[in-house]
Protein backbone atom coordinates (compact mmCIF):
# COMPACT_ATOMS: atom_id res chain seq x y z
CA UNK A 1 0.00 0.00 0.00
CA UNK A 2 1.41 3.29 -1.21
CA UNK A 3 1.57 6.04 1.48
CA UNK A 4 -1.05 7.99 0.11
CA UNK A 5 -3.99 5.77 0.84
CA UNK A 6 -2.34 4.83 4.54
CA UNK A 7 -4.53 6.02 7.58
CA UNK A 8 -4.69 6.09 11.15
CA UNK A 9 -7.19 4.38 13.49
CA UNK A 10 -9.47 5.65 16.32
CA UNK A 11 -6.60 6.89 18.57
CA UNK A 12 -4.47 8.25 15.85
CA UNK A 13 -2.01 5.43 15.29
CA UNK A 14 -1.21 4.19 11.78
CA UNK A 15 -3.41 1.35 10.62
CA UNK A 16 -2.03 -2.18 9.86
CA UNK A 17 -1.62 -2.52 5.63
CA UNK A 18 -5.37 -2.77 4.95
CA UNK A 19 -7.11 -3.54 1.42
CA UNK A 20 -6.58 -0.06 -0.67
CA UNK A 21 -9.73 1.63 -1.43
CA UNK A 22 -11.97 0.99 -4.66
CA UNK A 23 -14.03 3.39 -6.17
CA UNK A 24 -14.85 1.77 -8.96
CA UNK A 25 -17.46 4.17 -10.87
CA UNK A 26 -14.60 7.14 -10.21
CA UNK A 27 -12.03 5.45 -11.65
CA UNK A 28 -12.62 6.25 -15.83
CA UNK A 29 -12.64 2.78 -16.93
CA UNK A 30 -15.52 1.28 -18.69
CA UNK A 31 -18.14 0.02 -17.30
CA UNK A 32 -19.88 -3.29 -18.25
CA UNK A 33 -23.14 -4.69 -18.14
CA UNK A 34 -23.06 -6.37 -14.45
CA UNK A 35 -22.62 -9.88 -15.78
CA UNK A 36 -19.74 -9.41 -17.20
CA UNK A 37 -18.85 -7.45 -14.10
CA UNK A 38 -19.02 -10.46 -12.01
CA UNK A 39 -16.69 -12.32 -14.21
CA UNK A 40 -14.22 -9.59 -15.19
CA UNK A 41 -11.65 -9.24 -12.65
CA UNK A 42 -7.95 -7.92 -12.78
CA UNK A 43 -4.96 -8.70 -11.19
CA UNK A 44 -1.47 -8.14 -10.61
CA UNK A 45 -0.23 -11.81 -10.06
CA UNK A 46 3.53 -11.93 -10.72
CA UNK A 47 2.36 -14.96 -12.83
CA UNK A 48 -0.51 -13.91 -14.28
CA UNK A 49 -2.85 -16.39 -13.12
CA UNK A 50 -6.38 -15.87 -14.35
CA UNK A 51 -7.67 -16.44 -10.79
CA UNK A 52 -6.49 -14.96 -7.60
CA UNK A 53 -4.18 -17.17 -5.80
CA UNK A 54 -4.89 -18.57 -2.00
CA UNK A 55 -2.42 -16.60 0.13
CA UNK A 56 -2.14 -19.27 2.75
CA UNK A 57 -0.11 -17.28 4.83
CA UNK A 58 -0.88 -15.98 8.50
CA UNK A 59 2.05 -14.02 8.59
CA UNK A 60 4.57 -11.79 5.49
CA UNK A 61 7.81 -10.98 5.97
CA UNK A 62 9.18 -7.51 5.94
CA UNK A 63 12.06 -5.76 4.55
CA UNK A 64 13.75 -4.96 7.61
CA UNK A 65 13.09 -4.29 11.55
CA UNK A 66 12.82 -0.44 10.52
CA UNK A 67 11.37 0.11 7.44
CA UNK A 68 7.77 -0.38 8.35
CA UNK A 69 5.60 -3.10 6.66
CA UNK A 70 4.92 -3.73 2.99
CA UNK A 71 1.40 -3.94 2.01
CA UNK A 72 0.59 -6.96 4.12
CA UNK A 73 2.02 -7.93 7.81
CA UNK A 74 -0.54 -10.06 9.07
CA UNK A 75 -3.48 -12.15 7.77
CA UNK A 76 -5.59 -10.58 10.26
CA UNK A 77 -4.71 -7.24 9.09
CA UNK A 78 -4.86 -8.19 5.71
CA UNK A 79 -4.54 -11.22 3.14
CA UNK A 80 -3.89 -10.42 -0.44
CA UNK A 81 -6.81 -13.27 -1.43
CA UNK A 82 -9.00 -11.40 0.44
CA UNK A 83 -8.25 -8.09 -0.53
CA UNK A 84 -8.92 -8.75 -4.42
CA UNK A 85 -12.24 -10.46 -3.06
CA UNK A 86 -13.08 -7.06 -1.34
CA UNK A 87 -12.00 -4.67 -4.36
CA UNK A 88 -14.18 -6.93 -6.58
CA UNK A 89 -17.43 -7.22 -4.20
CA UNK A 90 -16.70 -3.19 -3.78
CA UNK A 91 -17.43 -3.02 -7.78
CA UNK A 92 -20.46 -4.94 -7.76
CA UNK A 93 -22.12 -3.59 -4.99
CA UNK A 94 -21.16 -0.27 -6.21
CA UNK A 95 -19.26 0.48 -2.65
CA UNK A 96 -16.34 2.51 -1.89
CA UNK A 97 -15.33 -0.43 -0.08
CA UNK A 98 -16.04 -3.81 0.79
CA UNK A 99 -15.20 -5.60 3.74
CA UNK A 100 -15.55 -9.58 3.80
CA UNK A 101 -15.75 -11.56 7.36
CA UNK A 102 -16.44 -14.53 8.62
CA UNK A 103 -20.38 -14.83 8.08
CA UNK A 104 -23.24 -12.30 7.59
CA UNK A 105 -23.86 -12.45 11.69
CA UNK A 106 -20.61 -11.65 11.91
CA UNK A 107 -21.00 -8.71 9.67
CA UNK A 108 -23.59 -7.29 11.50
CA UNK A 109 -21.81 -8.18 14.42
CA UNK A 110 -18.97 -5.62 13.31
CA UNK A 111 -21.70 -3.25 12.48
CA UNK A 112 -23.73 -3.15 15.78
CA UNK A 113 -20.08 -2.29 17.34
CA UNK A 114 -20.37 1.32 15.96
CA UNK A 115 -23.37 1.48 18.52
CA UNK A 116 -23.06 3.22 22.16
CA UNK A 117 -25.26 2.86 25.37
CA UNK A 118 -28.52 4.23 24.99
CA UNK A 119 -28.43 4.88 21.35
CA UNK A 120 -32.00 3.78 19.66
CA UNK A 121 -32.32 1.48 16.48
CA UNK A 122 -35.23 1.12 14.07
CA UNK A 123 -36.12 -1.93 12.84
CA UNK A 124 -38.65 -4.01 11.48
CA UNK A 125 -41.18 -6.63 12.67
CA UNK A 126 -40.23 -9.21 10.28
CA UNK A 127 -36.81 -9.80 10.97
CA UNK A 128 -34.22 -13.34 10.53
CA UNK A 129 -34.48 -14.57 13.80
CA UNK A 130 -30.24 -14.55 14.08
CA UNK A 131 -30.81 -10.53 13.67
CA UNK A 132 -33.22 -10.45 16.03
CA UNK A 133 -31.34 -12.67 18.76
CA UNK A 134 -28.06 -9.80 18.47
CA UNK A 135 -30.63 -7.19 18.79
CA UNK A 136 -32.28 -8.92 21.52
CA UNK A 137 -29.06 -9.58 23.39
CA UNK A 138 -27.52 -5.73 22.33
CA UNK A 139 -31.04 -4.55 24.25
CA UNK A 140 -30.51 -6.80 27.60
CA UNK A 141 -26.85 -6.27 27.44
CA UNK A 142 -25.66 -3.31 26.01
CA UNK A 143 -28.43 -0.44 26.61
CA UNK A 144 -29.08 -0.24 23.06
CA UNK A 145 -32.66 0.55 22.85
CA UNK A 146 -34.30 -1.27 20.02
CA UNK A 147 -37.65 -0.55 18.35
CA UNK A 148 -39.51 -2.80 16.31
CA UNK A 149 -42.29 -1.43 13.80
CA UNK A 150 -44.17 -1.89 10.78
CA UNK A 151 -41.19 -0.80 8.53
CA UNK A 152 -43.61 -1.18 5.59
CA UNK A 153 -44.94 1.86 6.49
CA UNK A 154 -42.98 4.77 6.15
CA UNK A 155 -45.31 6.60 8.36
CA UNK A 156 -44.95 3.67 11.52
CA UNK A 157 -41.33 4.71 11.07
CA UNK A 158 -41.29 9.00 11.08
CA UNK A 159 -42.68 8.89 14.96
CA UNK A 160 -39.85 7.10 16.18
CA UNK A 161 -36.79 8.92 14.75
CA UNK A 162 -35.08 11.37 17.13
CA UNK A 163 -32.14 12.38 17.75
CA UNK A 164 -31.01 9.20 19.95
CA UNK A 165 -31.73 7.41 16.64
CA UNK A 166 -28.13 6.01 15.87
CA UNK A 167 -29.40 3.33 13.87
CA UNK A 168 -32.16 2.47 11.09
CA UNK A 169 -32.04 -1.56 10.09
CA UNK A 170 -33.79 -2.68 7.26
CA UNK A 171 -34.23 -6.42 5.12
CA UNK A 172 -36.05 -5.89 1.87
CA UNK A 173 -37.71 -8.28 1.17
CA UNK A 174 -38.21 -9.61 4.44
CA UNK A 175 -38.09 -12.74 5.78
CA UNK A 176 -39.90 -15.06 5.66
CA UNK A 177 -43.21 -12.83 4.89
CA UNK A 178 -41.53 -10.85 1.81
CA UNK A 179 -42.77 -7.81 2.58
CA UNK A 180 -41.23 -4.88 0.89
CA UNK A 181 -39.44 -1.65 2.53
CA UNK A 182 -39.44 1.76 1.07
CA UNK A 183 -35.29 1.96 1.48
CA UNK A 184 -35.17 5.27 -0.30
CA UNK A 185 -37.94 6.83 1.23
CA UNK A 186 -37.02 5.76 4.56
CA UNK A 187 -33.36 7.12 4.11
CA UNK A 188 -34.65 10.50 3.00
CA UNK A 189 -36.74 10.76 6.35
CA UNK A 190 -34.12 9.35 8.68
CA UNK A 191 -31.29 11.36 7.77
CA UNK A 192 -33.52 14.72 7.34
CA UNK A 193 -34.47 14.13 10.95
CA UNK A 194 -31.04 13.00 12.09
CA UNK A 195 -28.12 13.59 10.21
CA UNK A 196 -26.23 11.03 12.35
CA UNK A 197 -28.09 8.13 12.39
CA UNK A 198 -27.04 5.18 9.53
CA UNK A 199 -29.16 3.76 7.35
CA UNK A 200 -27.98 0.31 7.18
CA UNK A 201 -29.89 -2.65 4.99
CA UNK A 202 -29.51 -6.33 4.72
CA UNK A 203 -29.56 -7.20 1.01
CA UNK A 204 -29.08 -11.13 1.52
CA UNK A 205 -32.64 -11.62 0.03
CA UNK A 206 -31.38 -9.98 -3.15
CA UNK A 207 -27.62 -9.55 -3.93
CA UNK A 208 -25.85 -6.96 -5.79
CA UNK A 209 -27.43 -8.84 -8.63
CA UNK A 210 -30.72 -7.66 -8.27
CA UNK A 211 -30.44 -4.76 -5.80
CA UNK A 212 -27.65 -1.98 -4.87
CA UNK A 213 -29.25 -0.38 -1.55
CA UNK A 214 -26.16 2.55 -1.49
CA UNK A 215 -27.87 3.60 -4.19
CA UNK A 216 -31.05 3.76 -2.46
CA UNK A 217 -29.72 6.17 0.05
CA UNK A 218 -28.72 3.31 2.39
CA UNK A 219 -25.05 4.36 4.43
CA UNK A 220 -23.91 0.60 4.80
CA UNK A 221 -25.14 -2.27 3.13
CA UNK A 222 -24.50 -6.00 3.82
CA UNK A 223 -25.08 -9.56 3.41
CA UNK A 224 -24.56 -13.00 3.85
CA UNK A 225 -21.94 -14.14 1.45
CA UNK A 226 -23.13 -17.79 2.28
CA UNK A 227 -26.19 -17.38 0.61
CA UNK A 228 -26.15 -16.00 -3.39
CA UNK A 229 -22.86 -14.66 -3.37
CA UNK A 230 -21.47 -18.31 -2.59
CA UNK A 231 -24.19 -20.18 -4.02
CA UNK A 232 -23.09 -23.89 -2.84
CA UNK A 233 -23.44 -22.91 0.88
CA UNK A 234 -19.48 -24.55 1.57
CA UNK A 235 -18.38 -22.00 2.90
CA UNK A 236 -19.35 -19.33 5.67
CA UNK A 237 -18.85 -15.41 4.85
CA UNK A 238 -20.16 -11.69 5.35
CA UNK A 239 -20.06 -8.55 3.20
CA UNK A 240 -20.07 -4.97 3.98
CA UNK A 241 -20.15 -2.33 1.78
CA UNK A 242 -19.85 1.39 2.42
CA UNK A 243 -18.86 4.69 0.80
CA UNK A 244 -18.15 6.70 3.48
CA UNK A 245 -14.42 6.36 4.45
CA UNK A 246 -15.08 7.42 7.92
CA UNK A 247 -17.25 4.37 8.20
CA UNK A 248 -15.10 2.05 6.59
CA UNK A 249 -12.12 3.02 8.68
CA UNK A 250 -13.99 2.24 11.98
CA UNK A 251 -15.44 -1.00 10.87
CA UNK A 252 -12.13 -2.26 9.81
CA UNK A 253 -10.72 -1.08 12.95
CA UNK A 254 -13.09 -3.45 14.19
CA UNK A 255 -12.32 -6.48 12.02
CA UNK A 256 -8.97 -5.68 12.50
CA UNK A 257 -8.94 -5.72 16.17
CA UNK A 258 -11.20 -8.94 16.55
CA UNK A 259 -9.80 -10.98 14.08
CA UNK A 260 -12.96 -11.71 12.20
CA UNK A 261 -11.89 -10.97 8.24
CA UNK A 262 -12.34 -13.71 5.75
CA UNK A 263 -10.09 -16.55 5.94
CA UNK A 264 -7.66 -16.25 2.37
CA UNK A 265 -9.33 -20.23 1.81
CA UNK A 266 -12.87 -18.80 2.05
CA UNK A 267 -12.32 -15.26 0.31
CA UNK A 268 -11.07 -17.59 -2.81
CA UNK A 269 -14.54 -19.87 -2.54
CA UNK A 270 -16.59 -16.50 -2.64
CA UNK A 271 -14.57 -15.17 -5.43
CA UNK A 272 -15.36 -18.23 -7.35
CA UNK A 273 -19.08 -18.20 -6.43
CA UNK A 274 -19.42 -14.50 -7.63
CA UNK A 275 -18.54 -15.14 -10.64
CA UNK A 276 -21.64 -17.45 -11.51
CA UNK A 277 -23.95 -15.08 -9.62
CA UNK A 278 -25.71 -14.18 -12.87
CA UNK A 279 -26.15 -16.94 -14.40
CA UNK A 280 -27.63 -18.92 -10.98
CA UNK A 281 -29.46 -15.83 -10.17
CA UNK A 282 -31.47 -15.84 -13.54
CA UNK A 283 -32.12 -19.48 -13.21
CA UNK A 284 -33.34 -19.49 -9.98
CA UNK A 285 -35.28 -16.09 -10.67
CA UNK A 286 -37.14 -18.37 -12.91
CA UNK A 287 -37.63 -21.49 -11.90
CA UNK A 288 -39.06 -19.60 -8.67
CA UNK A 289 -41.77 -17.58 -11.01
CA UNK A 290 -43.17 -21.07 -12.09
CA UNK A 291 -43.80 -22.53 -8.76
CA UNK A 292 -45.18 -19.09 -7.02
CA UNK A 293 -47.78 -18.67 -10.31
CA UNK A 294 -48.71 -22.87 -9.58
CA UNK A 295 -49.29 -22.73 -5.63
CA UNK A 296 -51.22 -19.39 -6.30
CA UNK A 297 -53.47 -20.87 -9.31
CA UNK A 298 -54.21 -23.61 -6.55
CA UNK A 299 -55.41 -21.14 -3.99
CA UNK A 300 -52.56 -20.84 -1.40
CA UNK A 301 -51.71 -17.78 -0.14
CA UNK A 302 -48.52 -17.10 -2.03
CA UNK A 303 -45.92 -14.34 -1.01
CA UNK A 304 -43.45 -13.62 -3.85
CA UNK A 305 -42.66 -9.95 -5.22
CA UNK A 306 -42.74 -11.48 -8.73
CA UNK A 307 -46.54 -12.03 -8.89
CA UNK A 308 -48.64 -8.67 -9.70
CA UNK A 309 -51.17 -10.26 -6.79
CA UNK A 310 -48.19 -9.17 -4.21
CA UNK A 311 -49.58 -5.73 -2.37
CA UNK A 312 -46.18 -4.13 -2.94
CA UNK A 313 -45.12 -5.48 -6.15
CA UNK A 314 -44.82 -1.63 -7.95
CA UNK A 315 -42.48 -0.60 -5.36
CA UNK A 316 -40.29 -4.33 -5.37
CA UNK A 317 -39.88 -3.34 -8.89
CA UNK A 318 -39.06 0.20 -8.51
CA UNK A 319 -35.68 -0.68 -6.63
CA UNK A 320 -35.18 -3.93 -7.60
CA UNK A 321 -33.85 -5.76 -10.85
CA UNK A 322 -35.47 -8.96 -10.04
CA UNK A 323 -38.26 -10.74 -7.76
CA UNK A 324 -34.96 -13.26 -6.25
CA UNK A 325 -35.77 -16.70 -5.48
CA UNK A 326 -37.45 -16.94 -2.11
CA UNK A 327 -41.28 -17.35 -1.37
CA UNK A 328 -43.38 -18.53 0.99
CA UNK A 329 -46.49 -19.57 1.01
CA UNK A 330 -49.83 -20.77 3.68
CA UNK A 331 -51.50 -23.94 4.14
CA UNK A 332 -54.16 -23.01 7.08
CA UNK A 333 -52.87 -25.61 9.21
CA UNK A 334 -49.70 -26.46 11.22
CA UNK A 335 -49.73 -30.80 10.57
CA UNK A 336 -50.26 -29.89 6.88
CA UNK A 337 -47.72 -28.15 6.33
CA UNK A 338 -45.21 -30.29 8.51
CA UNK A 339 -46.25 -33.29 6.20
CA UNK A 340 -45.63 -31.09 3.43
CA UNK A 341 -42.67 -30.46 4.05
CA UNK A 342 -41.64 -33.76 5.41
CA UNK A 343 -43.29 -35.61 2.12
CA UNK A 344 -41.02 -33.56 -0.20
CA UNK A 345 -37.91 -35.37 -1.95
CA UNK A 346 -36.16 -33.26 -3.82
CA UNK A 347 -36.62 -30.09 -1.93
CA UNK A 348 -34.00 -30.57 0.99
CA UNK A 349 -35.29 -29.80 4.59
CA UNK A 350 -33.26 -27.38 5.79
CA UNK A 351 -32.37 -23.53 6.93
CA UNK A 352 -30.98 -21.11 4.50
CA UNK A 353 -31.32 -20.21 0.70
CA UNK A 354 -29.30 -19.15 -2.25
CA UNK A 355 -27.80 -22.00 -2.75
CA UNK A 356 -27.95 -24.05 -6.30
CA UNK A 357 -30.42 -26.51 -4.88
CA UNK A 358 -33.99 -26.54 -3.73
CA UNK A 359 -34.63 -26.08 0.17
CA UNK A 360 -38.11 -26.33 1.87
CA UNK A 361 -38.75 -24.98 5.69
CA UNK A 362 -40.98 -24.22 8.43
CA UNK A 363 -39.28 -20.57 9.14
CA UNK A 364 -41.27 -20.67 13.12
CA UNK A 365 -39.70 -24.07 13.67
CA UNK A 366 -36.37 -23.55 11.86
CA UNK A 367 -34.77 -20.09 10.72
CA UNK A 368 -37.42 -17.99 12.84
CA UNK A 369 -37.70 -20.34 16.15
CA UNK A 370 -35.45 -18.32 18.31
CA UNK A 371 -38.34 -15.59 18.52
CA UNK A 372 -40.60 -16.66 21.27
CA UNK A 373 -44.44 -17.38 20.01
CA UNK A 374 -45.86 -14.81 21.51
CA UNK A 375 -43.55 -12.65 20.07
CA UNK A 376 -43.82 -14.38 16.72
CA UNK A 377 -47.98 -13.82 16.98
CA UNK A 378 -47.81 -9.63 17.84
CA UNK A 379 -45.87 -9.40 14.58
CA UNK A 380 -48.13 -11.73 13.02
CA UNK A 381 -45.96 -14.24 11.48
CA UNK A 382 -48.20 -17.15 10.33
CA UNK A 383 -46.94 -20.49 12.38
CA UNK A 384 -47.64 -22.57 9.48
CA UNK A 385 -45.70 -20.80 6.74
CA UNK A 386 -43.82 -22.91 4.55
CA UNK A 387 -40.40 -21.21 2.84
CA UNK A 388 -39.31 -22.37 -0.54
CA UNK A 389 -35.39 -21.53 -1.65
CA UNK A 390 -35.71 -22.29 -4.75
CA UNK A 391 -32.68 -23.95 -6.93
CA UNK A 392 -31.31 -24.86 -10.51
CA UNK A 393 -33.30 -28.04 -11.35
CA UNK A 394 -35.69 -28.76 -13.64
CA UNK A 395 -38.93 -26.97 -12.73
CA UNK A 396 -41.03 -29.71 -13.72
CA UNK A 397 -38.99 -31.64 -11.00
CA UNK A 398 -39.41 -29.32 -8.82
CA UNK A 399 -43.30 -28.96 -9.12
CA UNK A 400 -44.12 -32.53 -9.60
CA UNK A 401 -42.04 -33.36 -6.02
CA UNK A 402 -44.28 -30.29 -4.54
CA UNK A 403 -46.85 -31.86 -6.26
CA UNK A 404 -46.82 -34.67 -4.89
CA UNK A 405 -45.61 -33.53 -1.14
CA UNK A 406 -49.18 -31.01 -1.17
CA UNK A 407 -51.04 -35.08 -2.09
CA UNK A 408 -49.76 -36.80 0.32
CA UNK A 409 -50.30 -34.41 2.98
CA UNK A 410 -53.82 -33.84 2.53
CA UNK A 411 -53.68 -30.35 1.48
CA UNK A 412 -54.87 -31.14 -2.97
CA UNK A 413 -56.94 -34.66 -3.67
CA UNK A 414 -55.54 -36.53 -6.83
CA UNK A 415 -58.94 -37.50 -9.66
CA UNK A 416 -58.96 -39.53 -12.76
CA UNK A 417 -57.18 -36.58 -15.06
CA UNK A 418 -56.00 -34.02 -12.09
CA UNK A 419 -55.34 -33.25 -8.86
CA UNK A 420 -57.32 -30.84 -7.12
CA UNK A 421 -56.57 -28.15 -3.97
CA UNK A 422 -59.45 -29.69 -1.06
CA UNK A 423 -59.72 -28.90 2.38
CA UNK A 424 -57.71 -25.68 3.25
CA UNK A 425 -57.71 -24.32 -0.03
CA UNK A 426 -61.53 -24.27 -1.05
CA UNK A 427 -60.92 -22.02 -3.56
CA UNK A 428 -58.37 -23.76 -5.80
CA UNK A 429 -59.92 -26.19 -8.49
CA UNK A 430 -57.99 -26.07 -11.02
CA UNK A 431 -55.61 -28.90 -12.81
CA UNK A 432 -52.49 -29.49 -11.55
CA UNK A 433 -50.54 -31.12 -14.28
CA UNK A 434 -50.33 -34.53 -16.02
CA UNK A 435 -47.45 -35.64 -14.35
CA UNK A 436 -48.63 -34.50 -10.42
CA UNK A 437 -50.70 -38.31 -9.49
CA UNK A 438 -47.59 -40.00 -10.63
CA UNK A 439 -45.66 -41.95 -7.22
CA UNK A 440 -48.47 -40.88 -4.81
Amino acid sequence: MSDSVKRLDLNGHKLPPSPALSSPRNSGRHRYALATELVYTETNDQYGASSMPIYQSATFKQPSATAGANDYDYTRSGNPTRTHLERHLAKIMNATRALAVGSGMGALDVITRLLRPGDEVITGDDLYGGTNRLLAYLSSNQGIIVHHVDTTNVDAVRPIVSDKTAMVLLESPTNPLIKIIDIASIARLVHQANGRALVVVDNTMLSPMLSNPLDLGADIVYESGTKYLSGHHDIMAGVIGVNDTAIGDKLYFTINATGCGLSPNDSFLLMRGVKTLAIRMEKQQANAQRIAEFLESHGFRVRYPGLKSHPQYNLHWSMARGAGAVLSFETGSVSVSERIVEATRLWGISVSFGCVNSLISMPCQMSHASIDAQTRKERQLPEDIIRLCVGIEDVNDLIDDLSRALVQAGSMAVTRDSVKAVGLCPSAQRSIGPNADEGV
